[in-house]
């Protein structure tokens, strides 16, 4: 070995800092690390088969793929082995030196500190090959890629750096070498391990093998000594998803979900299904009880295991569920798709269009039969990944009523937030002459819950939903009505208050027209400032509030979408004033014109705090309130 060929070099710093993760948090969940081993290992055999799909010389001689774990009692090591595709020098520092994921910087950014929060985090990362640390105070891996003649050699102590050489291997894979931490002598005992491989990858489809030593009969000969051990198949072997769904336990499900997902906790709920007939595949879904840590990340990694007649061929097909789907985890096995199939041809194939269109409903009747059946557990789903499924009307329009259906809003019904209900519900509970869904849209639960918008409502006992999702007004838009009812936002268009009386009404009117002289006055000092001012009924205890057209962008939306970066065209709201209220009875009878104009001014810009807005100018606020503040203490 040359001195070129060996290299030492730091860990990325993300690397270091889940490494100390690794150690110091994960303790209670030590024997993970064997899952998420042997699980690398069983990818790196699904690889290499795909690989020797285009190109049949890779095989280099491989018939049976396996995966050997081996223990040393008496050298305090374990060793997991497998004849997969392997990595070449270039990868081995990629792969093991630095953590190669997308949205790693979002993962680093929600780590706390704090033990048993950032254990439950890693959990939805994926601890991956980093796990070994947890037992090993030293690492040593040997590894040659198929088709490369070169192996590597990569060993670390798990602390600052790791050090790269070249090495031998006689055929492709991986071996990876634990020396285990005095505290960890447990995985050196080879029934030990056993029973963490049952417990754990017993699902895995290629055989985990453990050598066994041959058991002395008394009276027998003196059992031989040396020579190769028989090795033998720990586990099941064979793919989970291919068994009848009866000889299955839910243990099983259970650890299969754990396989593909890398998530330490149980999955909510999952669906086992074969088609038969025009298309043959097989499904396996699972709806997880916690989101990833880049559920956010819409460019990030997602979608299904893919197999083609039991021939693994990608890990995240993302063409077989649409993007709000984008939390489920499982395995699709087509029976119908060529095994050369590519992402770019999964983009044009129809059988992949019947195939989704299929999954999607299977989802949402998953779904659905959960919120019928275990109202409770839905609850916590909604909690979890709600406001990503309010994406769905948007994106999947022949699905609109059915996503409609598993919709939970808070409401002006009950003052805790998280008591939620169905459009159903709502619709079940409303007024015989009430012709619309009302719902108003805030930046928090507290400013929906206070909004002016829906005094009238209220006075009246009109429920009305309370939307602070960020998506919630751009699902609305694309909702449109629910059992053939409008949805109707309270902060747009004008206002008809059909809970008045005709005498009410009367009132009204002759106060509209008491008041000409003060809107006259407000616009000429407002007009830049907003598009009209109008009285309403809208408003039974607040002096004012802004509305916009029926069909323009709301105020929540404005406020997303410029966050976002991009420009909006200008646009001025309607203020809409109680003439009723006091404040607006004081303002017109206010002789000197600057007081009325300052009035008049925080008035409005009451109003625009009063929707969840910011002012565009708050000192100048400030000022006019305490100028008028000086004044009433000086009377």
């Amino acid at each position: 070995m040359t001195a070129e060929a060996t290299q030492t070099m730091g860990f990325q710093t993300e690397a270091k800092r889940l490494l100390h993760l690794m150690i110091h948090s994960l303790y209670s969940n030590r024997e993970i690390f064997l899952r998420e081993l042997i699980s690398n290992a069983s990818d790196a055999i699904d690889k290499h088969r795909f690989a020797v799909i285009s190109d049949p010389n890779l095989a280099q001689g491989v018939s049976d793929y396996r995966v050997r774990v081996e223990t040393d009692s008496e050298n305090q090591t374990i060793v997991i082995d497998d004849n997969g595709i392997g990595m070449s020098r270039d990868e081995v520092i990629d792969n093991l030196g630095t953590i190669a994921k997308s949205g790693t910087a979002a993962f680093m950014e929600q780590l706390t500190g704090d033990q048993k929060a950032d254990s439950q985090l890693i959990g939805q990362f994926g601890v991956g090959f980093y796990s070994s640390f947890i037992v090993a105070d030293r690492v040593v891996v040997v590894t040659r890629k198929v088709g490369e003649a070169q192996a590597t050699q990569w060993e670390s102590a798990g602390e600052d750096e790791f050090t790269i050489s070249d090495a031998e291997r006689d055929a492709p894979g991986t071996t990876i070498t634990l020396h285990l931490k005095s505290d960890a002598e447990e995985f050196a005992d080879a029934w030990r391990v056993r029973s963490v491989i049952k417990k754990y990858s017993d699902h895995i489809s290629v055989p985990v093998m453990m050598p066994e030593a041959p058991v002395p009969v008394e009276g027998d000969a003196e059992v031989e000594q040396g020579g190769e051990p028989e090795w033998k198949a720990v586990n099941e072997a064979k793919a989970l998803w291919t068994r009848s769904r009866s000889e299955i336990s839910d243990e099983e499900y259970q650890g299969f979900y754990k396989h593909i997902s890398h998530d330490f906790e149980d999955a909510l709920s999952w669906s086992h299904n074969a088609v038969e007939g025009k298309l043959e595949y097989t499904s396996l879904l699972y709806l997880p009880k916690r989101a990833p840590f880049d559920l956010w990340h819409r460019e990030g990694a997602r979608g299904l295991k893919l197999y083609v007649q039991r021939t693994f061929i990608m890990d995240e097909a993302e063409q077989f569920l649409p993007m709000y789907l984008r939390f489920v985890k499982g395995v699709l096995d087509s029976n119908d798709l060529p095994l050369n199939v590519s992402r770019e041809l999964l983009q044009q194939n129809q059988q992949v269009e019947s195939i989704r269109n299929a999954l999607t409903k299977r989802v949402l009747d998953m779904l659905s039969k959960m919120a019928s059946k275990q109202p409770e557990v839905y609850d916590s789903f909604w909690d979890t990944f709600g406001a990503v499924l309010k994406e769905g009307p948007a994106e999947d329009f022949s699905n609109r009523e059915k996503i409609a259906d598993l919709l939970r809003f808070a409401t002006t019904r009950d003052d805790e937030p998280r008591q939620r209900i169905s459009l159903k519900q709502y619709v079940e509970a409303m007024k015989d002459d009430q012709q619309a869904i009302y719902y108003v849209v805030a930046e928090n639960h507290a400013t929906a819950k206070n909004s002016p918008h829906i005094e009238a409502l209220r006075r009246q006992g009109v429920e009305v939903l309370l939307l602070s999702d960020r998506v919630d007004e751009w699902l609305m838009s694309h909702l449109g009505e629910y059992d053939g009812k409008t949805l109707r936002d309270c902060a747009k268009g004008e206002w008809e208050d059909a809970g008045a009386d005709e005498e009410a009404k009367k009132a009204l009117e002759e106060a509209e027209k008491a008041s000409e002289s003060l809107i006259e006055r407000m616009q000429g000092v407002l007009s830049g400032r907003v598009a009209g001012i109008r009285p309403t009924v809208r408003l039974t205890s607040s002096p004012a509030c802004l509305t916009v057209a029926e069909h323009e962008m709301g105020a929540q939306m404005r406020r997303i979408m410029e966050a976002a970066g991009q420009e909006m065209p200008e646009t001025k709201p309607t203020m809409e004033i109680n003439v009723e209220h006091p404040l607006l009875k004081r303002l017109d009878q206010e002789a000197d014109e600057d007081r009325f104009s300052d009035l008049a001014q925080i008035l409005l810009d009451q109003a625009v705090l009063a929707e969840g807005s910011s002012l565009d100018d708050p000192a100048t606020y400030v000022a006019r309130l305490n100028k008028l503040l000086v004044e009433m203490s000086d009377a």
